[in-house]
């Protein structure tokens, strides 16, 4: 299926949104079921998302349920609302978010990304801390565009904000158990209730199993990777002594052990993206990399205090964050035996190449260069925010606060320059200090009871430091320079200024524009390629956005739509690759970026629900002077100019892992039984235009992907309990996610189709 195709099928159906809607649970005979009501924060108070003149999706309830049926992480939410994207090059740690076609590809540990994920209202600055498990989750909200006024720095893209279900004082709590393919068990429940009559609390847990189903067909293991084991809790406890004082405490933590990502060597011939003989899901031929483990461990706090004053409300969020573990892998994801006797598996293809002054057979197909690392990060994070908002309902609303951050990484490389000449190892350790503090402001004044016009100001100073601490033995072997410590600081003003007009009680039009900016950013990994650091500047953005939101029909059909155009300044991009593999930062003069959004949710009966959504985003590169080196490995075709030494000339070029359209649309039919109902819900998201590399090739492009989801279940809620079979990726469609050029035209996928059983209990 071809965008146009899909650009037409949004069309006729008027497309949209990945966002959960309750329908009423009753009879069917109930004919004035509506659209629930859905409020979000996304201005830092409780407001109907159809009041707040910024593009947001939320996902909750089925929706959220069915996606992570299968044990699936954070990732799973890539497409589940238009424009939101979401890859990684490093398992489950270290996602990588893109919103509008704005993201960053850089595979680091110290990356930098223009899409914040925040986390109970915490930001989770560094990619680790990103990919906590998601569980008990109340809601997520995809806040798109900038969000540099309230949010600060590093929110060109926009905000994934999730909030977990919050303690109360009425005892409750619920347990979902399933079990499906790969002998894949996951358990989440939660119980929460008063202690006292000022004390509530509520402990939620997380546990998710999959067995190793990747065979190593070098080695003849069975079973020998593909497989996880994650462990989560969050523990909350309110305090509520009086109706004007509420403290909560936030304590969380997790522990993942598992395979990172599965490399697979020459995947893809000279001149096609389509997959080949040499892909086989189910198998890899690896010669390194211990099997690609993958371990981290977490742990995080937080308090927020909150006090009702006459007028106002004083809001204080501490919180710290801690991380640490590593991941490793075959990078070139084939065999290098160094022998010319090697024994290649029946049809997979090979080739004899020169590594290192040896003649070699190396399989699947041709690899230059082998390589096996492995990345270890220790990151700790401190921010500190607190704000004084008004809670009157006066015509003019107001709130001003301060944010401090504070952050430490320590990122170890073991690489090829590890290894001296005499065998000695030592690796390399690079640290990097962040600290940022802001002061920011907002009001929204009502001209009438229809009209509303709302300012924000945010000034930000960040400061980053980073030094090598210790160098890898071979660069100490050579004799290299040390580096000099680096030193970047830079300040910032950031506003938006927003209007809303409300056209009748159920439906307004609004408009946005809005700046924010990227800051500064350094990338040190390179020395552990015996390599130089490199840094980028700041990179500003100036966005405009119109919209419309609608409850329509007698709220039985919600419609939003919004469109956008944005200039990036100094656009910060990471070239990875080339022949050295290396990972360097640069900026580009500008980067653009025009689109839409539609957002739909249609109550066709009260026992039909179908919610969809389409987003188109135009990216593009403005330097007529930017170059990179394309594939070190010499097997792709490169699509763009090159200059006079050789380098893709990027002049034109959409942005790195930016789908050009997205499509979501699911559906929920229900039958209702004496006790409760039978119901069937189905899910399906696609891919539009994907270049995945900076420059252009055509191996590293994708098209018309996509994944169905279908869970059938019954509810009984006299008995409280439901049970549902589910299927995720049921077609088992083959998605190419990502690349690696450097030794051969490696590449990484989705995860196969997964069946499976599931029952909650709730009580």
């Amino acid at each position: 299926m071809n965008s146009m195709k899909i650009a037409s099928l949004a069309a006729c159906i008027s497309c949209a949104l990945g966002s959960s809607v309750a329908f009423a649970q009753q009879a069917p005979e109930n004919e004035d079921a509506v659209l629930e009501k859905i409020t979000v924060t996304a201005q830092k108070r409780t407001q109907s998302i159809q009041e707040v003149p910024i593009s947001i999706a939320t996902l909750n309830g089925d929706e959220f349920n069915s996606i992570f049926s299968a044990g699936d992480d954070i990732l799973s939410i890539a497409l589940r609302v238009p424009g939101l994207y979401a890859e990684s090059s490093n398992g489950r740690a270290a996602p990588r978010f893109y919103i509008r076609g704005l993201g960053n590809s850089d595979f680091d540990l110290a990356a930098s990304q223009p899409v914040s994920i925040i986390m109970d209202e915490v930001v989770q600055e560094n990619v680790v801390l990103k990919s906590f498990p998601l569980f008990d989750v109340e809601q997520v909200e995809v806040i798109r565009g900038p969000q540099g006024t309230l949010f600060g720095r590093n929110t060109t893209a926009g905000i994934v904000k999730f909030d977990s279900v919050k303690p109360s004082d009425v005892f409750g709590g619920y347990g979902r158990v399933s079990y499906g393919s790969f002998n894949s068990i996951n358990f989440e429940g939660a119980v929460g209730g008063g202690l006292t009559d000022e004390l509530s609390a509520r402990v939620s847990v997380l546990s998710q199993d999959r067995d190793d189903w990747i065979d190593n067909g070098f080695t003849g293991e069975s079973d020998a990777l593909g497989g996880y084991d994650e462990k989560a809790y969050r523990v909350q406890l309110l305090w509520e002594p009086t109706n004007d004082f509420t403290a909560l405490l936030n304590v969380h933590g997790r522990d993942l052990e598992g395979s990172a990502s599965i490399f697979r060597a020459n995947i893809f011939d000279r001149g096609s993206n389509n997959l080949n003989q040499n892909y086989d899901r189910d198998t890899v031929y690896y010669d390194g990399g211990d099997g690609n483990p993958q371990g981290y461990e977490g742990f995080g706090s937080s308090l927020k205090l909150e006090w009702e004053l006459d007028g106002f409300t004083v809001t204080s969020i501490s919180a710290i964050e801690e991380a640490d573990g590593f991941s490793r892998g075959d990078i070139d994801g084939g065999v290098v035996p160094f022998s010319l006797d090697a024994v290649v598996p029946e049809g997979i293809s090979s080739a004899i190449v020169n590594v290192f002054g040896t003649d070699t057979v190396t399989f699947p197909g041709p690899i230059f260069t082998p390589s096996v690392t492995q990345d270890s990060a220790d990151v700790e994070q401190f921010t500190q925010e607190i704000r004084f908002a008004s809670n009157t309902s006066d015509a003019f609303q107001w709130q001003v606060g301060g944010f401090y951050f504070d952050s430490s990484l320590d990122v170890e490389t073991e690489s090829f320059a590890s290894f001296g000449f005499a065998g000695d190892q030592q690796n390399t350790i690079v640290s990097q200090e962040n600290t940022t503090w802001a002061v920011f402001g907002q009001g929204s004044y009502d001209l009438s009871d229809e009209w509303n016009v709302t300012l924000g100001l945010r000034y930000t100073d960040d400061e980053k430091d980073f030094f090598v601490g210790q160098y890898g033995q071979l660069w100490l072997d050579l004799g290299i320079p040390a580096v000099s410590d680096i030193n970047r600081e830079d300040d910032n003003l950031s506003w938006e200024l927003s209007t809303s007009y409300q056209l009748t009680p159920d439906s307004m039009v609004f408009g946005r524009v809005a700046s924010g900016f990227r800051a500064q950013s350094i990338q040190g990994r390179d020395v552990a390629f015996l390599l130089f650091p490199t840094t980028a500047e700041s990179e500003t953005i100036m966005s405009y956005e119109v919209g419309y939101k609608s409850d329509l029909l007698d709220n039985r059909v919600r419609l939003n739509t919004a469109v956008f155009y944005y200039e990036i300044d100094d656009i910060q991009l990471s070239a990875v690759g080339g022949a050295t593999n290396s990972n360097q930062l640069l900026n580009a003069d500008q980067g653009t970026g025009v689109g839409f959004e539609v957002d739909l949710e249609v109550l066709v009966t009260s026992d039909f629900l179908v919610t969809a959504g389409f987003a188109y985003a135009d990216t593009e590169l403005n330097d007529d002077t930017l170059a990179t080196a394309a594939c070190g490995s010499g097997l792709c075709t490169v699509l763009d100019p090159l200059d006079a030494n050789g380098n893709a000339l990027l002049d034109g070029n959409s942005f790195q892992q930016a789908p050009e359209t997205t499509f979501n649309l699911a559906g929920r039919y229900t039958y209702e039984t004496e006790n409760g109902e039978i119901y069937v819900y189905a899910d399906y998201v696609y891919q539009g235009d994907t270049n995945m590399a900076l420059y252009e090739s055509i191996e590293f492009q994708t098209d018309g992907q996509f994944e169905i989801g279908l869970r059938i279940g019954y509810i009984d809620y006299v008995h409280d309990y439901s049970i549902a079979l589910f299927g995720r990726n049921i077609t088992d469609e083959d998605n190419v996610k990502g690349f690696v050029d450097f030794s051969n035209n490696t590449g990484f996928v989705n995860d196969p189709a997964v069946y499976g059983i599931e029952a909650q209990f709730n009580f």
